[in-house]
């Protein structure tokens, strides 16, 4: 298990299935407009404030809801500091699991939906020829600082897939039928991009009835097939053009918005 101030991992049921070749460390800031300002700009328009996962687990631990509350605030005060501190705690992460013998995998967006490809930037102190000498290095974003970390993350702001995101970052779309011109939005970036996309079902029995074959309602939901995206967390494994289907955990049960399906 890995804790840093931002990331930690062993900590997540699902994440610790695909533990092996990859540990997997998760981000979790407070969604949506928790900490006072909204870094999940299409939660209302998707529909999955009410069944958003920041709840489930230990996430509906007071103590848990405060530290992400903090985590996000000292985002939102200081971008630049919120930023060298995440650095630090890749670095460290990175080292942690060169002394286990794992690849390093991170989502940065457990229950946040930021687009960290666009303005934020990160500096780090690379070891020159002489190795008692460091040069500060500006990067475009944390991807690129650190290429030997395989970053990955669910989104629903459906324009970040167009963009030539950098090799080590895979997302996958999340769907909603809570507004369903956000729905064909999603699909049409899907088929635009080839892009995988997320879907929730009601149970986990209709997510398993419906695994390895074609949705219902082919014209809305682009006639892929359903991969298990439940044995594993590890979605830049997954194959390629399929619905990723997932059953309702938490407060995502109960839900009724359209962001669960069935």
């Amino acid at each position: 298990m890995f804790r840093g101030t931002l990331i930690r991992s062993g900590n997540n049921a699902k994440t610790v299935k695909g533990d092996g070749e990859y540990e997997t460390a998760i981000m979790y800031l407070a969604p949506f407009t928790l900490a006072g300002s909204n870094v999940c700009p299409m939660a209302e328009t998707a529909g999955c404030v009410a069944g958003c996962l920041n709840t489930s687990g230990r996430g509906r631990m007071n103590n848990v809801q405060i530290a992400r509350i903090n985590k996000t605030k000292r985002y939102l005060k200081s971008r630049t500091d919120f930023m060298a501190e995440l650095v630090a705690d890749l670095e460290g992460f990175v080292a942690y699991c060169k002394r286990k013998g794992v690849k390093p995998a991170v989502r940065l967006n457990g229950t946040s939906d930021i687009q960290w490809e666009v303005a934020h930037y990160v500096t780090r102190h690379i070891k020159a020829v002489h190795p008692q000498q460091e040069t500060e290095v500006r990067f475009d974003s944390v991807f690129h600082a650190f290429p030997e970390v395989q970053f990955y993350d669910y989104t629903k702001v459906y324009k970040r897939v167009y963009r030539t995101l950098p090799s080590n970052y895979s997302l996958v779309l999340s769907y909603s039928e809570a507004n369903l011109a956000y729905a064909d939005k999603v699909i049409e970036a899907a088929k635009d991009t080839g892009a995988n996309v997320a879907v929730v079902y009601r149970t986990k029995e209709l997510r398993d009835s419906l695994t390895g074959d074609h949705l219902e309602g082919t014209e809305r939901l682009m006639n892929r097939p359903v991969f298990n995206g439940d044995d594993t967390d590890l979605r830049f494994t997954d194959p390629k053009g399929v619905i990723v289907g997932l059953y309702a955990k938490g407060a995502a049960k109960v839900d009724t918005s359209g962001f669960v399906l069935g």
